[in-house]
């Protein structure tokens, strides 16, 4: 069965209760990440619905990491995408994206790997980032050596303390050598402020406007020095829906496209579903108030504490006690029901250092297990 909801096209296993479940979950080895490919595709379109113009959009490879997942969102109309690492950027010139940004200062022998990622796949529009003359003087004389001229934009700290340069004189400097060097173009800006976390929308969305202030004086500052900033590339997830409403800023959330259980806590006023499941059995009955299942470090991200790591659809009373490499140890209720090999459905904290710890998740559809997705970009080298 399906429904139409403001114009998206939904089949009912979206919206179904237990839409976790896996028919032959029997067939499949625990630990596995399992993912729900309609619920993807509800989800790239809840993100093109909440732009003006798709153009808009320039989702974040980080945390699908497979080329499946990726063509999805191409398949979709998306054009423009933003990556970490040099294999998720050719993991993107693979699928023949159209325009790709490596959302990282690309030095030394990961500047050697970019320039052969450009030469190899010139289909593709590469850029990367920069956030001192240095960096940027590297980058303009190895482009130049050889014989390309590359998009850089000016990666600026708008107060998560990480990477970029604070936005004042200094950045206006680096802005007017990205301009004037030879081998670099001046794409424009970019600003993550993935800091900005507060659970009140209203109050997220003051302290986003007050960081991203900074962005649009530099902005007026460098048009009255003569330089036009094209593009800025501005958020993640927490603060898509606040960047989305500005004009001529490009949106990079990543998470949406799987979703997952802190962001479903933090972000309540988007509208993604959670896509992405662990399924993992219990092996064990070490005592009358504990079980083992073997989701252990090795198949769920540990860095959080650990009662937020995991929670548990079809077992949501379980609280997790400890976890080692292959295990982690629930505490129950004396009496309870549960017994060994039953399948538990969870939803990760964090996704996307949890997909990282799989090589291929399982593709479900109408409850049915049909394929598998190789995360291609989980290695740090793919062929370059």
């Amino acid at each position: 069965m399906r429904r139409v909801i403001k114009g998206v096209y939904f089949n009912m296993a979206t919206t179904d209760k237990n839409w976790w479940l896996v028919n032959n979950v029997a067939d499949i080895d625990s630990p596995a990440l399992i993912i729900f490919s309609e619920r993807v595709k509800a989800n790239i379109h809840t993100a093109i619905k909440m732009v003006d113009h798709i153009d808009q959009l320039r989702p974040h490879v980080k945390t699908n990491k497979s080329a499946e997942a990726s063509r999805l969102m191409l398949d979709a109309g998306i054009t423009k995408f933003k990556c970490a690492t040099i294999a998720e950027a050719e993991m993107l010139g693979v699928i023949g994206a159209p325009d790709v940004v490596l959302a990282y200062q690309s030095l030394g022998p990961k500047l050697v790997r970019f320039i052969e990622l450009i030469k190899k796949f010139p289909a593709t529009k590469y850029a990367c980032l920069a956030d001192n003359i240095p960096a940027a003087q590297e980058q303009a004389a190895a482009f130049l050596a050889n014989g390309i001229e590359v998009d850089v934009y000016v990666d600026l700290n708008v107060g998560m303390n990480r990477t970029g340069i604070i936005p004042g004189d200094e950045s206006m400097q680096l802005c007017r050598f990205c301009s004037d060097a030879h081998g670099i173009r001046f794409a424009g800006l970019h600003a993550y402020d993935g800091h900005l976390r507060n659970p009140d929308i209203h109050l997220r969305t003051k302290e986003c406007d007050q960081a991203f202030s900074a962005v649009e004086n530099l902005k007026e500052k460098l048009r009255e020095t003569g330089i036009s900033v094209q593009n800025i590339i501005a958020g993640g997830s927490p603060t898509f829906p606040i960047h989305a409403k500005r004009k001529n800023v490009e949106c990079s959330p990543g998470t949406f496209i799987y979703w997952d259980k802190g962001y479903s806590d933090l972000c309540v006023e988007q509208n993604f579903l959670p896509a992405a499941v662990l399924m993992t059995r219990i092996i064990s009955l070490p005592s009358p108030t504990r079980i083992c299942t073997d989701l252990g470090h090795k198949a769920v991200a540990a860095e959080n504490e650990i009662s937020k790591r995991v929670y548990f659809l079809n077992a949501p009373s379980l609280k997790p006690a400890s976890q080692s490499e292959e295990h982690l140890v629930c505490q129950v209720e004396e009496g309870h029901p549960y017994k060994t090999e039953q399948v538990l459905y969870g939803i990760p904290y964090h996704i996307c250092p949890t997909v990282a710890l799989y090589e291929r998740v399982i593709v479900v559809e109408n409850n049915q297990a049909i394929a598998e997705w190789k995360v291609m970009a989980r290695d740090r080298k793919i062929s370059i």
